[in-house]
């Protein structure tokens, strides 16, 4: 009997073509301008397709807060840029209700939230209570203020920035608003070659503004569109278990006082998705997942104070846990 060979096909089944189109103008765009940060251009369009929020963590002068304020400039939605300062109260932030003299009733007036990308610049510098001020409209994409539900209309993304270094008058962030921060970049100098690039483009650009160059490439509706292509990416059963492995390792680790939660699982999922579609595949692979572990553990678990004083850091512990959990085949 002859045999006969199946042809296996390998398309995907869900068009991912506009998608990767649209990752590949948004790095156009912002390459313009931004040299090098690939990783972190990259964890930037992954957060925005996942739904989630990002902090972005750096030393002064390498580009966090432009690169988030272009990147707001690739999306035909609203932004919104806000400078927390010691200073700066929760009805700054939110907004507040405020007597109509014409009407004798309270208005409520709209605070910089409202909108669509917003930019906090040292998120840290604002006290606690300031802080605490996002906790609802981060998780729950909405505001509660006097008895009244404001809904944040969507897209709704939070791109915060702190610096790692300077400590004095700045405000720990709690872990349950770091919680809810899918990923925390690390943005690091850049090398010999993309300095001497960065003073090539910045003296022939001769002072004219960088946003004037780029073009916005999403508006809402196409971005919701992308989303929910990343939603219906395929996920086997034992990758759900290899993430809940991962995760559930750094509860009963030694090196670690606090380990990840339940969210932390779900922005690992949710991340990975986000990856194997911009890779143009319609289902998980390992390698996905280990892309989003470091971003997204780095801020939510806490070195035991003995690791903390021998100089071990969470990146390095994720990087211990990475290679004690087995890859599924």
């Amino acid at each position: 009997m002859e045999n006969k060979e199946e042809e296996i096909n390998f398309e995907n089944r869900i068009p991912l073509e506009d998608l990767k189109s649209a990752v590949e103008n948004l790095k156009t765009q912002l390459s313009k301008i931004i040299i090098g940060q690939h990783d972190f251009i990259e964890l930037l369009i992954v957060g925005l397709l996942a739904d989630g929020h990002i902090l972005i963590e750096g030393v002064p002068g390498i580009a966090k807060t432009i690169t988030a304020k272009l990147f707001a400039r690739t999306l035909k939605t609203g932004f919104s840029r806000i400078q927390f300062t010691p200073d700066l109260m929760p009805s700054d932030v939110l907004g507040t209700s405020i007597l109509n003299a014409k009407t004798s009733d309270f208005e409520f007036k709209q605070g910089p939230v409202f909108s669509n990308i917003i930019l906090i610049d040292e998120i840290n510098r604002a006290p606690a209570k300031t802080q605490a001020a996002l906790f609802e409209v981060m998780e729950e994409r909405q505001i509660t203020i006097d008895g009244a539900v404001h809904s944040m209309p969507p897209p709704f993304m939070v791109v915060a920035t702190q610096n790692p270094i300077e400590q004095e008058g700045t405000y720990a962030l709690p872990e349950a608003q770091l919680d809810r921060f899918l990923f925390k970049i690390k943005v690091d100098y850049p090398v010999l070659e993309e300095e001497v690039k960065i003073l090539q483009t910045h003296n022939e650009r001769q002072g004219k503004d960088p946003k004037d160059e780029i073009e916005p490439v999403l508006d809402p509706e196409q971005l919701k569109v992308l989303r929910d292509q990343i939603k219906k990416i395929r996920i086997e059963e034992k990758l759900l278990i290899y993430i809940a492995q991962l995760v559930t390792s750094t509860r009963n680790h030694p090196h670690l006082y606090l380990g990840g939660s339940p969210r932390a699982s779900l922005a690992i999922m949710n991340a990975s998705k986000a990856f194997a579609a911009i890779n143009g595949r319609d289902f998980v692979i390992p390698e996905d997942i280990r892309k989003t572990l470091a971003p997204v553990l780095r801020h939510r678990i806490i070195l035991s104070p003995e690791r903390e004083m021998e100089g071990m850091t969470t990146d390095k512990v994720i990087e211990i846990i990475t290679h004690s959990v087995e890859i599924p085949r």
